[in-house]
C-alpha cells in the first residue's frame, strides 16, 4: 500500500438511517445502519477517486468496532492511526430523514456522547511517519468537544506544521455531539489560525462569522489561502486568494444527503493534489476544481449511504462528460 497522501482524523461511526421518512425519531419503526462518520468518509472517497488515504480515529473493541476497520481495509484506507479502546463502545448515531431524504442527527440511543470510543482519541499514540510522507490533513470539529480527543486534534496540527501538511478544515457543526454547545464556536474559531482551507456550510458560516460571503471570511482569517460555503441544491460559493466564484449544484435525483458534504471535500482534495495547489491562482481552474467537487458530492446523494455511495473517478469524469463539463 502506498503511504497516504491523505490524514483524515477523526470519528468513524454507524449512522442509523430511519427506513421510514418524514418520522420523529420516537415514531420511527426501523432503522438501518451505514458507516459513516465525516473524516472516515473523506478517507474512503480518496482511495475511490484513487488518492491514497489514511484514518486516524479510536473505535472500540467490539463487534461494530471491528466492521468499521474491515471496512477501510477492504477499501484500501490506511488504518496505521486507528486506535482501539477495550472498554468505549464504538458511536452509533440516529439519523431521521425527511420526505426529502435530508438528514437529522437525532441522538445515540442510550449512551452520553462523552461514553464513545472517539472521544478517546490519545495524541500520545498518533504515528508520526504518516505525517513524515503525507500532503494533507483533513480535520472535523466533533473531537473537539472532548478533552482527550480534543488533545489529539492540537498534537495532529502540530506535527501538520512541523512536516509541512496542508490543512483543510471542515466545520461540520453538530451540536448534537457537544455537552455544551456553548463553547464550541470559540473553540472552533481558536483553529482557524492553524488552517490553510476551510469549508463551511451556508449556516455553518452564519454562525461563526455572520455572514454567507467566503470573501468576507477569507479576509478575517491571515493563513487560510481558500474558503468554499456549500449550500446544498443551491450550489456553492468560493473565495481564494486572488478571485471568487459561485457555482450552481448538479440536478441529481436525490436519495440521501448523508456524507455529500464529505465526498465534496475529497473531490476538491483530488483536485488539489491533481492540480497542484497554484492552480488555484487561475480562475478557470479553480473553476474546474470545484466542479469536480461538487460532482463527486452530487453523486453520492443518488444512493443511501455515505460511503457505499461514493463514485470512483471513472464515474465522476463520465458524469462530468454527461452533462457536458469537462473534468
Amino acid at each position: 500500500m502506498s503511504n497516504p497522501r491523505v490524514l483524515c482524523l477523526g470519528e468513524i461511526l454507524f449512522d442509523c438511517l430511519a427506513d421510514q421518512l418524514g418520522r420523529s425519531l420516537s415514531t420511527v419503526e426501523s432503522w438501518t445502519p451505514y458507516p459513516g462518520g465525516a473524516p472516515a468518509n473523506v478517507a474512503c472517497a480518496l482511495v475511490k477517486l484513487g488518492i491514497p488515504a489514511g484514518f486516524i480515529g479510536c473505535v472500540g473493541e467490539d463487534e461494530p468496532g471491528n466492521e468499521l476497520v474491515e471496512l477501510l481495509q477492504k477499501i484500501g484506507v490506511d488504518t496505521t492511526g486507528v486506535q482501539r479502546h477495550p472498554t468505549a463502545p464504538t458511536r452509533q448515531v440516529y439519523v431521521v430523514r425527511s420526505l426529502e431524504g435530508d438528514r437529522t442527527f437525532a441522538g445515540f440511543g442510550h449512551y452520553n456522547t462523552t461514553e464513545f470510543a472517539d472521544t478517546r482519541l490519545q495524541a500520545e499514540r498518533l504515528p508520526i511517519q504518516l505525517f513524515e510522507a503525507a500532503d494533507f490533513l483533513v480535520l472535523g470539529t466533533l473531537e473537539l468537544a472532548y478533552p482527550e480527543s480534543g488533545q489529539a486534534v492540537k498534537r495532529a496540527l502540530e506535527l501538520a506544521e512541523e512536516y509541512n501538511l496542508k490543512v483543510l478544515l471542515d466545520v461540520n457543526w453538530r451540536p448534537v455531539f457537544w455537552t455544551d454547545p456553548e463553547i464550541a464556536p470559540q473553540t472552533i474559531r481558536e483553529l482557524f489560525q492553524k488552517v490553510d482551507f476551510l469549508k463551511l456550510s451556508l449556516e455553518e458560516a452564519e454562525w461563526l462569522f455572520d455572514t454567507s460571503k467566503p470573501r468576507e471570511i477569507l479576509s478575517r482569517l491571515d493563513s487560510v489561502e481558500g474558503v468554499v460555503v456549500t449550500n446544498g441544491e443551491k450550489g456553492c460559493s468560493y473565495s481564494f486568494e486572488e478571485h471568487d466564484g459561485e457555482l450552481p449544484a448538479f440536478d441529481v435525483s436525490v436519495v440521501d444527503t448523508t456524507g455529500a458534504g464529505d465526498s465534496f471535500v475529497a473531490g476538491f482534495i483530488h483536485q488539489l493534489l491533481t492540480h497542484g495547489i497554484k492552480s488555484l491562482s487561475d480562475p478557470q481552474t479553480a473553476k474546474q476544481v470545484v466542479t469536480y467537487a461538487s460532482a463527486v458530492g452530487a453523486l453520492t446523494t443518488m444512493k443511501p449511504g455515505a460511503i457505499a455511495s461514493q463514485p470512483t473517478a471513472a464515474e465522476v469524469e463520465a458524469f462530468l462528460l454527461n452533462v457536458g463539463v469537462k473534468g
